[in-house]
């Protein structure tokens, strides 16, 4: 397997994970207070734009020469643990408020 193709599974295997873990706040926001559901909302659709943003990305870095590859490299790491603390710290907010 390339070291492309590696990459490419290693992030789209984390895209799902946050994926399924926003799942989960959806479900838990259903049941939740208004006041809190509305907040849980906004998250959830703040976060969902970031996925989709990452995935757009990832597909750009699928479609790159190696060199431009490389570079976007770094800028897309960047954003991955910008995204990453999101879902964490939203999926955290869930656990104690809903």
């Amino acid at each position: 397997m390339s070291k492309k193709e590696m990459y490419r599974q290693k992030m789209q295997g984390q895209l799902d994970e946050w994926k399924a873990e926003l799942d989960k706040l959806k479900g838990k926001t259903k049941q939740s207070k208004a006041e809190i559901k509305m907040e849980a909302k906004e998250e959830i659709e703040y976060l969902e734009g970031k996925i989709h943003e990452k995935e757009k990305k990832l597909k750009e870095i699928e479609m790159a020469s190696e060199d431009t590859r490389e570079s976007l490299k770094d800028d897309v790491e960047s954003a991955w643990d910008s995204l990453k603390s999101g879902v964490e710290e939203a999926s955290s907010k869930s656990r104690d408020e809903l």
